[in-house]
């Protein structure tokens, strides 16, 4: 038996597509074939299956536990929760490995999978090498056993341990997405007084889209901490593994700046740790990092090269601006959203200010939104090896790492080729606009020498 997967769908970090159309239960099954004879052939004999609230997630529960015991691995089912608690799940249950069936922050009609072996992130090659296998049938055979394990107290009191935070007023956005209900019980554990919106788990996302790290998803949240007057208000992506905060003012704080924050008691507690960043992140990040004493480290984007990174840095904390934050430091090392909440409630504890206070007193730099322009997929590394080469041959401070970050008195700005899409990404930052608009210009120049216009962008 053989089975051939929508080349779409098998992406960098997981796999992913639009239900019914580029992915369905066939899939599903072929995934858990393919992930079962990898645990086998591994050593391993037990896998963890857990689900996000999406109306797709059940069916194909269902045949990705058919493919999995079909394989000759026996399944733990955690059912429906966010990605974080499966991920939970692999770090302290005796299996070996671990699957979420979520679609993250995509629109309803999406779903995918979040794979974990043997303790580290599941993806690039090994994806890739799931099609291989299946389109060989390279599979083994046995009949695994279905047991279930009621998890979601353990974990929500795993989120509590050792908090010494204060009381505060907040509001919480699960956007009807899988975290709601941890959500639930989690404020019932909390000092202080709460206000929480969607957590009941909707698939179809009734109010927004669960994307924390688009502003106009925070409105609800905004209208709720001005109304009661909250100290802040936190939000939360659709699977969960994802954080978005507001201050008091519903002046937005971003990933890097939430970084900053948890890097300070983080820092205290262990001197001199290595903070890893993604490229897209503020320059104020990384010389805050250093200020604390830590060690600054700028690297790739994307969840599983971060987590690969943090493990050969050993660092206690990592971070994305896409809202991922990972805990090694008193935790496992994966990115998990509600922990990355209470971290950030005892570091506004320990910081001794107000949220408020804490943001007003970052440095007020100015940026563009992500730029991103369709380019054609075999141009798109290309083009940015173009840009490198012009701007080392004109002596300019050039960092490698993941694109092109350039820095100038300006600030800096980013070009970079998505691992995703058939798109190039560019941000800038500066501390003025007229610094702004240079760099924006610099962005054009570059582009226009290698045949590309950025055309206009939405949201601008």
């Amino acid at each position: 038996m053989t089975h051939r997967f929508d080349p779409t769908s098998l992406r960098e970090y997981d796999i992913r597509g639009i239900v019914g159309k580029t992915l369905g239960p066939a899939d599903a099954e072929a995934i858990g074939r393919g992930f079962a004879t990898c645990v086998r052939r591994a050593g391993g004999t037990r896998v963890a299956v857990g689900y996000d609230g999406r109306s797709s997630s059940p069916q194909l529960e269902k045949a990705l536990i058919a493919g999995l015991t079909a394989s000759g691995v026996d399944v733990v089912r955690i059912g429906m929760g966010p990605t974080p608690m499966l991920y939970y799940a692999e770090a302290t249950l005796e299996v070996d490995g671990g699957i979420q069936i979520t679609g993250s922050h995509n629109p309803a009609e999406y779903n995918g999978f979040k794979m974990v072996l043997q303790h580290r992130p599941f993806f690039g090659e090994d994806i890739q090498k799931l099609g291989r296998m299946a389109a060989d049938g390279d599979w083994d055979e046995g009949s695994g056993s279905v047991a279930e394990y009621d998890i979601v107290d353990t974990y929500v009191d795993r989120l509590m341990v050792g908090y010494a935070g204060g009381a505060y007023r907040i509001g919480w956005d699960a956007g009807n997405g899988a975290a709601g209900p941890i959500v639930e019980k989690l404020v019932k554990l909390l000092p202080g007084e709460h206000f929480t919106l969607f957590t009941d788990v909707d698939g179809d996302f009734p109010n927004h889209h669960p994307d924390p790290t688009e502003e106009k998803n925070l409105a609800d949240l905004k209208a709720l901490v001005a109304e009661k007057r909250l100290d802040f208000g936190l939000a939360f992506d659709g699977d969960g593994d994802r954080i978005g905060a507001i201050d008091g003012e519903g002046r937005v704080i971003w990933g890097d700046q939430l970084l900053s924050i948890l890097a300070e008691p983080v820092l205290r507690e262990e001197p001199g740790a290595t903070i890893i960043a993604d490229v897209k992140a503020s320059q104020m990040l990384y010389d805050r990092i250093a200020e604390l004493g830590g060690e600054p480290v700028m690297w790739k984007t994307g969840h599983s090269l971060i987590k690969t990174k943090m493990k050969e840095t050993h660092a206690p904390l990592a971070g994305e601006m896409s809202g991922h934050i990972f805990f090694a430091h008193d935790y496992y090392g994966f990115d998990d959203a509600l922990y990355a909440a209470v971290r950030l409630i005892r570091a506004v504890h320990m910081i001794g200010k107000s949220m408020t206070e804490i943001r007003g007193s970052m440095p007020e730099l100015i940026n563009t939104p992500e730029m991103r322009f369709q380019v054609d997929e075999s141009r798109k590394f290309a083009i940015v090896d173009e840009v490198l080469d012009r701007l080392e041959a004109d002596g300019a401070e050039v960092n490698r790492t993941d694109g092109a970050r350039v820095n100038t008195e300006d600030g800096w700005w980013l070009l970079r080729a998505s691992n995703t899409q058939d798109v190039l990404v560019a941000r800038a930052e500066s501390s003025s606009k007229a610094g702004l608009d240079r760099l924006v210009a610099q962005i054009d120049d570059q582009l226009a020498e290698s045949g590309v216009e950025r055309g206009p962008q939405a949201g601008h």
